[in-house]
């Protein structure tokens, strides 16, 4: 059987970080209907580059066919538009991004973060491949373009609406097979004295957190500090400046100009390089270790439920995200074990979860069914969704999340 190769560098791809077996696509929820038919899964076997140390998962399913008709929509989460709303504010004061200026999302979703943009009259451009997801951000009054970013499409995009003050691409970096030449369309996007705004999970975090539901087939790569400035480096960008956020259990925002201009980079990039280095990242032996972490996680979340089951207590989650679906796809759980999930988004309501054909109604359905226990799946989101679940203490319910240990609270 041939080895797939390193999506940066080329070298063949010898080395495993962590095998999750067969899982179907994360964001492939069911018809009632199609719960009677096949499913077809797809392997979440993560390879590390002995060469450049990029993690990356091979291109299992095609983008196209992934973000075609997509199911998430960022503005359902209160907290992500927040963070967006703070992101602009600290952009425009860093820039001093005025009434003239240009910006440009990449993977705009529906128009969480542009809508500060035009709030503040700043000119803006979304790019997002997501036709369905498009409309909702053009009928807001977002102009949103429908593509796939390359170096191709960023080239025509900057021939007709011009280069870009700043270009952001939030959370979806991880998102592209061919992430150079992704990156090589963040560069044909943005001005020559311009910068890109990127913001990724953190590798070192994901580790430390044991996160790995973050892990699915449409997260492509999975990157430290180090391997994005060896990607962004192949596309004529340099990181002069990174911020550690702690979204998505801990991301990086990295700020990136043409490397022909590109200032010396600030203390902040170097303090990062170190803390990867000390936690052994820029090596490949300090990769190994993690596939027995994410073992000790799902055997202590499949104990839980069966005990719960053994007690006759009623499981239910709180929210269906897609990295939700890794775990209980990992972890072989089926609605013998959690009856319903629970879901904001009406878009998802009436469907089922991808693998394991759990129902999704909408967040009412707790009152009603009162549940002994609750999952909380975007465990990310804790805090916020703790405080919307107030209200289930009334009956005695207990929250539970998974990641990045079991805790009950």
């Amino acid at each position: 059987m041939s080895k797939p190769y390193c999506r940066l560098c080329g070298a063949e791809l010898e080395s495993t970080f962590v095998d999750l077996g067969m899982s179907p696509p994360c964001e492939s929820y069911l018809r009632a209907e199609q719960c009677d038919q096949g499913e077809t899964f797809y392997p979440l076997h993560v390879r590390i580059c002995s060469e450049c140390l990029l993690v990356q998962l091979p291109a299992y399913i095609a983008p196209e066919d992934i973000f075609n008709d997509y199911a998430y929509f960022s503005s359902y989460s209160d907290s992500w538009v927040r963070h967006a709303e703070r992101f602009v504010d600290g952009a425009v004061g860093r820039l001093a991004l005025g009434d003239d200026a240009f910006v440009v999302e990449v993977a705009s979703n529906d128009g969480y973060l542009l809508q500060h943009c035009v709030a503040r009259g700043i000119r803006c451009l979304g790019v997002e491949p997501a036709a369905n997801i498009a409309e909702t951000a053009n009928a807001k009054g977002i102009p949103t373009e429908v593509l796939f970013l390359g170096e191709d499409t960023g080239t025509k995009l900057a021939d007709v609406h011009g280069k870009a003050d700043l270009v952001v691409a939030n959370n979806v970096f991880a998102h592209v097979p061919d992430i150079v030449d992704f990156s090589k369309g963040l560069r044909a996007l943005v001005a020559d004295a311009g910068y890109v705004s990127i913001e990724i999970p953190h590798l070192l975090r994901l580790i430390e957190g044991r996160e790995y539901d973050t892990i699915y087939h449409e997260h492509y790569s999975y990157l430290s500090l180090l391997t994005t400035q060896r990607v962004l480096a192949a596309a004529g960008l340099s990181v002069v400046d990174v911020e550690e956020l702690p979204t998505h259990g801990g991301s990086l925002r990295t700020w990136s100009t043409p490397t022909s201009i590109a200032p010396e980079p600030s203390p902040a990039v170097a303090a990062v390089l170190s803390d990867e280095s000390a936690a052994g990242l820029h090596t490949l032996e300090g990769h190994q270790g993690f596939a027995s972490a994410v073992a000790r996680v799902r055997n202590d979340f499949v104990e839980f439920l069966i005990q719960c089951a053994r007690d006759g207590k009623k499981v239910a989650a709180y929210g269906a995200p897609g990295k939700g679906n890794t775990l209980l796809n990992h972890c072989g759980i089926r609605s013998d074990l959690i009856s319903f999930a629970v879901d904001r988004s009406p878009h998802k309501h009436g469907l089922f979860l991808p693998g394991t054909h759990i129902p999704i109604h909408p967040v009412e359905r707790l009152a009603l069914e009162r549940p002994d226990v609750i999952v909380i799946m975007p465990w990310n989101l804790r805090d916020e969704i703790a405080t919307q679940l107030e209200y289930v203490r009334s009956w005695g319910a207990e929250l539970v999340v998974a990641l990045p240990a079991l805790e009950v609270f």
